[in-house]
């Protein structure tokens, strides 16, 4: 290893690691003499003493460490933060040309960028930054210095939920309120706002999903269940949809969602959206009960769960809303379901989508499965990254 590279503490497995996943569970990890700081950088070594890898340890965290430099003549510095925020920027702008179609993507998406433990998401001027470990957090600065350096003048809105800051064992407030951004997608404006809405304040993930079904949406009936700041039913009116009704739980965000609209004021077709606050189960049961019928029903809930124990109670869950939204759907229409919980895998979830037809009795073709957009990037080696399902079904009957 390269002499010149700072001293750093050394932490050892108790096997040999194989794995190409960043991850490194507690119980693998010899309990160091002396424990490092949440979130510090060391050299970990394997249990003959070879060098295995370079990254963050966490002795309070079930994750206790996660690899960032595989190679040992590669310091975790800021400059090393500098040149892998630039590699993700680059592939964004470069490669994929969101700022063709976009002033808003993921910048960072954590382990699928090597960044294990951050998120950064784009909204014009405003970086909006989420740690999910303590390390991100710790080296934050350096985070900062690397982002404006790409993005000049800047503004920033940090924060960590809650649970992480617990399972990480470190504390943030968050930093003040950022002002909301307005952006532009594919010619449609959003605003975005962290403080006041879900995630970092708006689903770019979405944005290709929300593109394809909107080039379905003319001339047609449009209901957005679960439609959060509007994404979805904005996209519908704009492509000449002739009525689209959105439903959410919060009202904070069908209050965002109205402001949507009329930033994009006055839609071509003369439809302007309408949203209701209402919990979907009883606004769908009344619904069918009064016969009401949709062209395209778009299905988009928030997250069912973090926990593995509650994976299958929320499968029900989602089979119970499926089978509710299929139940208006017109019999030839479109239905866009999705998932967006991580633990919920893609097979678990598209079985659920079969069972649901069964016993709403609808005969349900599925067009097309996707998931996130390509900002959204995920390694072979890390499943857990690919987070978003998408399928996109004809109803038949």
């Amino acid at each position: 290893m390269n002499e010149t590279l700072p001293n750093l503490p050394e932490i050892r497995l108790r096997n040999p690691w194989t794995s190409r996943h960043p991850w490194i569970f507690q119980k693998l990890v010899e309990k160091p003499a002396q424990r490092p700081k949440p979130g510090s950088i060391v050299d970990v070594v394997g249990p003959d003493g070879v060098w295995t890898g370079r990254g963050f340890y966490n002795g309070h965290s079930r994750i206790a460490i996660r690899i960032l430099e595989r190679d040992p003549d590669v310091a975790v510095d800021q400059a090393w933060f500098a040149a892998k925020i630039a590699e993700a920027v680059r592939l964004r702008r470069e490669v994929l040309k969101l700022d063709e179609v976009s002033d808003a993507w993921r910048v960072v998406h954590s382990e699928g960028d090597g960044l294990s433990g951050l998120v950064v998401d784009r909204y014009g001027d405003l970086l909006v930054v989420e740690y999910f470990s303590a390390g991100m957090f710790r080296h934050r600065e350096w985070i900062y210095a690397a982002l404006r350096e790409q993005f000049p003048g800047c503004r920033f809105h940090a924060f960590a939920d809650e649970h992480v800051q617990k399972q990480e064992s470190f504390d943030f407030r968050g930093s003040e309120p950022a002002a909301p951004a307005i952006i532009t997608e594919h010619g449609i404006k959003f605003r975005a706002d962290p403080a006041g809405a879900h995630k970092t304040g708006f689903f770019a993930d979405q944005r290709d999903n929300r593109e394809w079904l909107s080039r379905q949406c003319a001339g047609k009936r449009v209901l957005d269940l679960c439609c959060n700041t509007g994404g979805f039913g904005v996209y519908a009116a704009a492509r000449g949809a002739t009525e689209v009704v959105g439903i959410d739980i919060d009202e904070a965000v069908i209050e965002i969602a109205k402001g949507n609209v009329k930033l994009n004021l006055p839609f071509e077709s003369g439809v302007r959206p309408r949203f209701v606050q209402a919990d979907i189960f009883p606004w769908l049961r009344d619904a069918a009960n009064a016969g009401e019928q949709y062209d395209v029903v778009i299905l988009d809930p928030a997250k069912m769960t973090r926990d593995r124990e509650q994976v299958i109670p929320a499968l029900k869950k989602y089979l119970d809303m499926n089978k509710l939204a299929m139940g208006v759907v017109k019999p030839g229409g479109l239905f866009a379901t999705f998932s967006c919980t991580g633990l919920v895998s893609e097979e678990q979830f598209l079985d659920m989508l079969r069972r649901a037809a069964f016993y709403a009795g609808r005969t349900v073709q599925v067009l097309k499965v996707a998931g996130a957009g390509a900002d959204h990037p995920w390694l072979t080696d890390v499943q857990e990254s690919r987070y978003l399902k998408a399928a996109f079904c004809r109803v038949v009957d």
